[in-house]
């Protein structure tokens, strides 16, 4: 690792480099933050897989769940109900384990507040992201925020065990924070949780998301309510919009396209770097690039465009004695 990269982009440096290019593009006039699409892309790790170990954390807390409790007692006493503690979470619905649970399973279930997690020796900051079957690596996940045009508007990078919904916080408050005028947030089904929705739809914005299909092992369908599940058909009610179903689909034109040209042009399918901030301020300065190169190439553009408009109303300028 460079000393220039380790000690003159730091995280302020790369944070204002980043925001003056996006100052740029909004003077210019290109950017376009009504609609945001939200979306994450895995980085592989500069870590050896099989240098590995297993360590206990502590479960960490829903930062949402005190919220949420609060709700749930005031609809328990609405219906005239005891209210739970705050110490205690709800009590859980008896349920008999399964015959081929193994006792290992069980006596880590019954271990609460700790979860445990497979690190890496090479780079503890980086999480191992499991794709399917076979695929196991130690990776990044860059949660990203791009407009209708292309422009990325913040990314934030997490350990690739990191669900996107959970990340989805971080990156929608600075988002909104710094562009108040979003009025849709576009995203996938795992972006579609109770919690997501509410926030969305509360801070009188819109959710675009797609159907996300119920997932059963038993083939048994548990039908359950959240005290949340009003602003959830909310999204439902978006998806069949004509407008926001319109807006879906441009994802593949937006989110989508950004992650494709970084990794096959700029070479973000992986990474040399080793630690959360380091690998932080290269993707930042990955997508600084990106921008920059849009807003030269769509400048140029229009400056080739009207000079050709000037040319050809020069040729072919009426004349004033034939008209």
């Amino acid at each position: 690792m460079s000393y220039n990269f380790r000690h003159r982009f730091t995280e302020e440096t790369v944070d204002r480099v980043f925001a003056w290019i996006l100052d740029e593009v909004a003077k210019a006039g290109y950017l376009s933050p009504k609609a945001v699409f939200i979306d994450g892309t895995h980085i592989k790790a500069n870590a050896n897989t099989k240098k590995q170990m297993k360590e206990q954390i502590p479960a960490a807390a829903r930062h949402y769940a005190r919220e949420l409790m609060e709700e749930v007692n005031a609809d328990r006493e609405a219906h005239g109900k005891k209210p739970f503690d705050d110490d205690n979470d709800p009590p859980a619905s008896p349920k008999k384990h399964n015959d081929n649970t193994s006792k290992k399973k069980l006596s880590r279930r019954k271990k609460q507040g700790f979860r445990t997690v497979t690190k890496s020796t090479t780079d503890p900051d980086c999480g191992l992201f499991v794709k399917g079957e076979h695929k196991r690596q130690f990776a990044y996940e860059a949660h990203t925020a791009c407009d209708k045009n292309g422009f990325v508007l913040e990314t934030v990078v997490t350990p690739g065990n990191v669900h996107d919904s959970v990340a989805f916080d971080e990156v929608y408050d600075k988002v909104t924070e710094n562009f108040p005028q979003v009025e849709a947030v576009v995203a996938d089904a795992a972006y579609k949780t109770p919690h997501i929705c509410k926030k969305v739809f509360g801070d009188g914005r819109v959710l675009s998301t797609a159907y996300k299909r119920p997932h059963s092992k038993n083939c048994i369908k548990t039908v359950q309510r959240h005290i949340w599940k009003d602003y959830e058909e909310l999204a439902d009610d978006a998806r069949y919009t004509l407008a926001y179903a319109q807006l879906y689909k441009c994802r593949k034109e937006t989110i989508e396209r950004v992650f494709a040209d970084a990794k096959e042009k700029h070479a973000m399918r992986y990474t040399q770097y080793r630690g959360l901030a380091q690998v932080t301020n290269w993707v930042k300065l990955k997508f600084v690039a990106m921008n920059l190169k849009k807003l030269d190439t769509w400048k140029w553009r229009n400056l080739l465009s009207s000079f050709r408009f000037a040319v050809f109303s020069l040729i072919y300028v009426r004349d004033p004695v034939c008209s």
